[in-house]
């Protein structure tokens, strides 16, 4: 055991931890036949393993074999704990001086680039630099599925049941998938590798080159600039102090989902500002979690329905009774005026004189993106969008794209756009790496975005949906298949836009069914709403209707005018029991 805390104090800079938690890792894994833990803390190893096991904890029972050596200990150690896998990359890592291929942000678009990048160029060599302590992951079930698990154990496992049943994990690929970054230049058929912990704060365009928070400089052959967002907070909480501000959750990563999962079982009281996609998914997960205890859940927003800046007003206000059901309090019309804190209470003044008092609050109002190398690249942002500024593949400049959140592109159907949605993050971050390596292809297929309330109501989008303009909305009676959870469990999927962006609509088929008369039209199960600008379809939403994504799809490629949109509905088949 000594020399346990011997070897250990030498990898502390490596894994961030203490001698006595060696000791325990160790006299565990001796007790469980030599297993690897299974409650390391993800904060000192973003694991993204594989819940089952496999090949992982095969390999970590060589090591508990091998630890009574020492030596041999240390070396296979470091490789459970490999450095691009734990909290922030060691400052005694050698980096890679160069990459070919050099990825800023660790999110879903870099990813999702990365592996489109290795499919057409399988030698490819892939650098990603990460700010955050993790491996690539996908952030929607931040908001959505891990806060319905069963597990106990789930803000460590970050592991979830999709509604269909069927469990994964978070993370794209395990720590194993990953080439360690010191071996990029060395290695023979390329590989992925990532830097976490690392903040780019330079990008020098004319020499091809970036610099790192630690002065380390990395030149590129190309480079994709990937760094997604910042949730943006209110004026009224960033000036109402540090009491109100440690009392504050803006809600975007790993560790926010931790931190908000610990404060909801502790306090009495929290309150989402915010009526959009986020807010509604956070207070409907918070909501159910307080039903099993005596949490009170306060969602409150200046439109006046959930989603409202989205969906048409009858039907954010029908949402908004789904909330409610889902046992949040919900407050519209709010427009917070000031935030206090006072007898252990924060304060919420609203505009028209009502008064919140809460424990805690999450602000869900938005993204602002990342456009810190703008000014040092010499990067064009978009007045009007916010964002980089880029053409229809996506190019910044010659060798350099921009993908995800960050990006504002030219779609060739739709005219300047920004899109904040994990499919678009896929869609976008695919065409990017094809055209890193040379495909010159433009940006067409529209990318989808979903929502669930729980897993009863769900809805999946494509195209502008802005409330600001004229719908024409087709509803029917819905059927117990017509859910999220219905339409996973036969899909077999769970992230739906993962394997929906791979399908196409050749040819659309109207049902034959005539359409039957919606009797109370205050009853919108399932249905299709059409978004249109100049008379033609740009957005498109189907309530409760599910695998039908190519359809919507083809029909804003085409661009045509419809003289009868109940017609349109028609193929999408809602009208079939």
């Amino acid at each position: 055991m000594l020399k346990c805390r011997t070897v250990w104090k030498k990898l502390a800079p490596l894994a961030r931890t203490s001698s006595t938690l060696c000791r325990q890792n160790v006299r565990k894994a001796g007790l469980n036949n030599g297993r690897i833990p299974t409650h390391v803390p993800t904060a000192h190893m973003s694991s993204g393993l594989p819940g089952g096991g496999g090949d992982n904890l095969k390999y970590a029972l060589l090591v508990g074999a091998a630890s009574i050596g020492g030596v041999a200990y240390v070396s296979k150690l470091t490789m459970i704990f490999p450095p691009w896998a734990v909290g922030s990359t060691p400052a005694s890592l050698k980096l890679p001086s160069h990459a070919p291929y050099l990825l800023l942000g660790g999110g879903t678009a870099s990813f999702a680039a990365a592996r489109s990048i290795r499919a057409r160029d399988p030698g490819a060599k892939v650098l990603i630099v990460t700010d955050e302590p993790d491996l690539p992951y996908m952030r929607p079930p931040l908001s959505k599925e891990l806060w319905f698990s069963d597990d106990p154990s789930v803000t460590e496992t970050l592991r979830f049941k999709q509604w269909n049943g069927k469990e994964r994990s978070i993370y794209f690929q395990p720590p194993s998938f990953y080439i360690n970054p010191e071996e990029l230049d060395s290695v023979e058929n390329g590989g992925v590798a990532v830097l976490t912990g690392k903040k780019v704060v330079h990008m020098d365009v004319r020499g091809n080159k970036v610099k790192l928070d630690d002065d380390t400089e990395i030149s590129y052959d190309k480079c994709l600039i990937a760094t997604g967002g910042v949730p943006r907070n209110l004026q009224v909480i960033e000036r109402a102090g540090e009491e109100v501000m440690k009392r504050t959750t803006l809600f975007r990563k790993i560790e926010d989902f931790r931190s908000l999962d610990k404060v909801s079982r502790n306090v009495k009281s929290i309150t989402i500002i915010g009526g959009g996609f986020l807010g509604s998914e956070l207070a409907c997960a918070l909501g159910r979690r307080s039903t099993e205890s005596d949490l009170e859940v306060i969602q409150m927003f200046p439109e006046k329905g959930n989603m409202g800046k989205v969906l048409p007003e009858y039907l954010s206000n029908w949402t908004t009774e789904k909330v409610k059901k889902e046992g949040v309090k919900v407050l519209s019309e709010a427009l917070v005026k000031s935030v206090t804190y006072k007898d252990d209470k924060l304060e919420i003044h609203l505009k028209d004189g009502r008064l919140v008092k809460t424990d805690h609050i999450v602000t869900a109002v938005g993204l602002e993106p990342n456009v810190d190398l703008a000014k040092s690249g010499g990067l064009e942002v978009d007045s009007d969008f916010g964002g980089y500024r880029v053409n229809a593949e996506l190019q910044a400049r010659s060798n350099i794209w921009v993908a995800g959140d960050a990006a504002c592109f030219y779609d060739i159907r739709l005219g300047r756009r920004r899109v904040e949605h994990h499919d678009h993050a896929v869609v976008s971050g695919r065409l990017a790496g094809e055209n890193m390596t040379g495909a010159n292809k433009p940006y067409w297929h529209q990318s989808m975005f979903w929502s669930d309330l729980g897993p009863d109501v769900g809805y999946e989008a494509i195209g502008i949906v802005d409330s600001s303009l004229p719908t024409v909305g087709v509803f029917a009676k819905a059927t117990a298949k017509d859910t999220p959870k219905a339409a996973t469990e036969e899909s077999g999927t769970g992230i739906r836009s993962e394997s929906e962006t791979e399908d196409t609509a050749t040819s659309a088929v109207a049902s034959v069914t005539p359409a039957p008369v919606v009797e109370n039209k205050d009853d919108y199960g399932k249905g299709v709403i059409f978004y249109l600008r100049d008379k033609v379809v740009v957005g498109i939403i189907l309530w409760n209707v599910f695998n039908r994504m190519p359809v919507a799809r083809k029909i804003i490629k085409d661009g045509e005018e419809h003289a009868d949109l109940n017609e349109v509905a028609k193929l999408f088949n809602i009208h079939e029991d």
